[in-house]
C-alpha cells in the first residue's frame, strides 16, 4: 500500500438548497485542485445538515477526481462521510470500488483530510495493480 500527502486547494459554491422545509440540508458544490504525487482537479457534490446543538452536524458528499496518481493517468470517485459530534470530527474517505477509469483501474484507498495554518492537506493510502 502506498501512502502518500499533498497539499489542496478547495472552493465551495453553495447549491440549491433543499426543498424539504426547515431545518433545510444544505447544499455545496466541489472544486478541488490536488498537489503532489496526486496531481489532479475533482469536482463534487456534497450535502450537508447543522443541528441546533453547537458543533453537531454531518455531510456526505462524491466528488470525481482526475489527473495523474504517482505518474499513472486516469479518473476515480471518492465517497465522504463526515460527522461532528458536539465538535469531535469523524470523517471517512473512501474510493468508490471500481470507479478507477485508464491507469487507475483497480485503484483502492482511503483518504485523510488535514486543515493546518489555514491550509488543506490530503492524506492518500492506496494500492493499484501492477503494470505489465
Amino acid at each position: 500500500m502506498a501512502k502518500i500527502r499533498g497539499e489542496f486547494q478547495v472552493r465551495l459554491k453553495p447549491g440549491a438548497p433543499d426543498e424539504g422545509g426547515e431545518p433545510a440540508i444544505g447544499r455545496m458544490l466541489i472544486d478541488k485542485q490536488f498537489h503532489g504525487d496526486l496531481e489532479a482537479a475533482s469536482l463534487g457534490q456534497m450535502l450537508a445538515f447543522r443541528t441546533a446543538t453547537e458543533g453537531s452536524a454531518g455531510y456526505v458528499a462524491m466528488e470525481k477526481v482526475t489527473g495523474t496518481l504517482g505518474g499513472r493517468k486516469g479518473t476515480f470517485v471518492l465517497q465522504h462521510s463526515g460527522t461532528m459530534n458536539r465538535g469531535v470530527a469523524g470523517l471517512v474517505l473512501t474510493v468508490v470500488p471500481d470507479s478507477g477509469t485508464g491507469e487507475l483501474t483497480g485503484l483502492t484507498g482511503q483518504m485523510t483530510i488535514e486543515i493546518t495554518g489555514g491550509k488543506h492537506f490530503y492524506g492518500f493510502e492506496y494500492t493499484l495493480p501492477k503494470v505489465d
